[in-house]
């Protein structure tokens, strides 16, 4: 064969490789463990933690984080407060751009904001923006979307109105449901144009996702790490095993039950850190008699031990739960369910008394579903409870374990679902990040909770501010505690094992770590 047509064939052959994808790719800068395959990568889909992480590594608002998880400009160079705190004017960055060099206007925030109020495209954590103004108005179907407190005055102002003074409303526009859209594409959130750090290379359902720098990106230079890729691995052993053998650079929580071991052996690697988060199981109100009874599901939280709870079946730092709103928030004093400061053998009795009164006991016992998503901290936690349950009241319990958008899809429409496992993690350093879920109007909590003494001092709560607003909050907290759609078991701690190796891994409250500031150094 003539030598041209040799070296044809093997130039013909190298870009046939070079097409077809990653298969070979290169191992990553960075390998980041990620918890549960995400819900989903659409910004008005997207609900677990593991999508809103990534979410923020490919896409960006008007605000961002820094390393330390503080608020900083993102899409939008600056802005200024106006009207006693009613309007933010934004002026976007003249170098914000999509993946395909087009640039980022006002008109995609509109856009975006809109389709999020939309019937038929609604994002289930549209109420996150109720502050905005007439936002509740239009979640009530009273008015429609072009209503909703957001304007363009200029292609690089961005103007929104509030109903009331809310200094947090920044710290939500840093949250995936006030991300832009592009005016293409928007429905295939793998191929859409993003507008954040990094781009989506591949993805390989339950397997890995990887991602690459956005060279459109305004401060691409300064995105310290070329590609990561994140893994999907819900069950914390598997990922501890994966990380001892050098497959992950972080992981995104540690296994219960090794914590001493773990600060004994890997001291340097293991990070622990206070959180704004509560772990809780959710009570369905539209099943029978839990939804009928707050005795009886006074009865069920008071039936659990929580100090074994923390110290024997999770063991990693975890205080025990009073509250739906976990300590930690300025200027807030959690209210903390009944018979919080008694001793569990006196919780116990008040339990039996409760469930007694409620229609149950040894002659007339009660049968439970509870729902978990699959995950080994999940199950030891649900055996527990259950254990404790049985033994306290004789209740028998049925365990149910599904994958977690299988989980998150039951629990939303509720038909099936009893009690289950839920929680949340803060989206903003406030309390109504966790009070708002349980509003009427919204099925975040996934408990139909419905309640208009409680909906009201939450909108009491909107137009008031400093003390007076946060001893509104704390009645309808102490309103929740009574009603119980929500059992608080503990509070969470953030837990990670990070090479030391990895620079710009900084602990904070938020648990936020952008993979733009991390970078492996030489050991």
């Amino acid at each position: 064969m003539p030598t041209r047509k040799v070296l044809t064939l093997i130039a013909g052959l190298i870009m046939a490789c070079a097409l077809a994808g990653p298969a070979s790719a290169s191992p990553a800068d960075i390998q980041r463990g990620l918890g549960p395959e995400p819900d989903s990568l659409h910004i008005h889909k997207a609900q677990g933690l593991a999508a809103v992480n990534l979410l923020r590594d490919i896409r960006e608002g008007l605000v961002t984080f820094d390393a330390a998880g503080e608020l900083v400009p993102g899409q939008a160079e600056s802005w200024e407060v106006l009207d006693g705190g009613r309007l933010y004017r934004f002026r976007l960055r003249p170098d914000a751009r999509w993946s395909n060099g087009e640039t980022v206007v006002a008109a995609d925030f509109i856009r975006a904001w809109r389709r999020a109020f939309t019937p038929g495209t609604a994002a289930p954590t549209s109420g996150l923006l109720k502050p905005v103004l007439n936002a509740e108005a239009i979640l009530g179907g009273d008015m429609g979307v072009e209503s909703l407190g957001i304007a363009a005055p200029e292609p690089a102002i961005v103007e929104i109105s509030l109903e009331a003074p809310a200094p947090w409303i920044l710290e939500i526009l840093a949250h995936p449901v006030a991300f832009p859209l592009h005016e293409s594409g928007i429905d295939d959130a793998r191929t859409a144009p993003v507008n954040g750090p990094y781009v989506i290379a591949a993805w390989t359902p339950r397997a890995s996702i990887r991602l690459e720098r956005n060279s459109e990106y305004y401060a691409a230079e300064s995105v310290r790490t070329g590609v990561v890729e994140y893994f999907p691995i819900e069950e914390p052993s598997t990922e501890l095993a994966r990380y001892r053998a050098g497959e992950l650079e972080i992981t995104e929580s540690i296994p219960a039950g090794r914590f001493a071991w773990l600060a004994e052996n890997m001291p340097a690697d293991l990070r622990i850190h206070p959180y704004l988060g509560t772990f809780w199981l959710g009570v369905n109100f539209h099943h029978g008699a839990l939804g009928r009874s707050a005795e009886l599901r006074q009865a069920l939280s008071l039936a659990i031990n929580r100090e074994i709870l923390v110290e024997k079946v999770l063991g990693a730092g975890e205080l025990p739960g009073w509250s739906v709103v976990p300590p930690g928030i300025e200027g807030y004093q959690p209210a903390r369910m009944l018979y919080a400061d008694a001793s569990q053998q006196e919780r116990e009795n008040e339990a039996r008394r409760l469930f007694q009164r409620s229609g149950f006991g040894r002659d007339e016992p009660l049968r439970l579903e509870l729902r978990y998503n699959t995950s080994g901290v999940h199950r030891r936690v649900a055996v527990a409870v259950s254990a404790m349950w049985r033994q306290v009241l004789g209740v028998n319990t049925d365990l149910v374990n599904e994958e977690w958008k299988v989980f998150v899809s039951n629990r939303r429409m509720g038909v099936v679902t009893q009690v289950f496992r839920g929680g949340w993690i803060a989206d903003y350093a406030d309390p109504s990040s966790f009070l708002d879920l349980f509003a009427g109007d919204t099925r975040l909590s996934g408990t139909f909770y419905a309640d208009e003494t409680y909906d009201e001092l939450l909108r009491k709560a909107a137009g008031a501010s400093g003390a007076d607003r946060m001893e509104l909050l704390r009645q309808a907290e102490f309103r929740l505690m009574r009603d119980m759609p929500a059992i608080p078991l503990y509070y969470y701690v953030s837990r990670h094992l990070v090479r030391p190796e990895l620079d710009g891994f900084v602990d904070n409250v938020r648990d936020i770590h952008l993979s733009r500031y991390l970078e492996l150094k030489d050991p």
